[in-house]
């Protein structure tokens, strides 16, 4: 792995962490969405999309 996809590694397990922590609701439901286009995004090894799914997870959970 390349630091860049380490780094992706990374931040996925933090807003997974993030998103098991959450309580139940609409917020939790759309950041779920986004993480698992995350996750399709990061089995395509496509870093730039795995980013913006998870800031979009990130966000959604704010």
């Amino acid at each position: 792995m390349t630091p860049k996809q380490t780094k992706t590694a990374d931040k996925m397990k933090s807003v997974k962490a993030t998103w098991d922590k959450a309580p139940a609701g609409p917020k939790k439901d759309a950041a779920l969405k986004h993480y698992q286009a995350a996750e399709k995004a990061h089995a395509a090894k496509n870093d730039a999309e795995t980013n913006k799914e998870l800031d979009a997870a990130t966000h959604a959970l704010a």
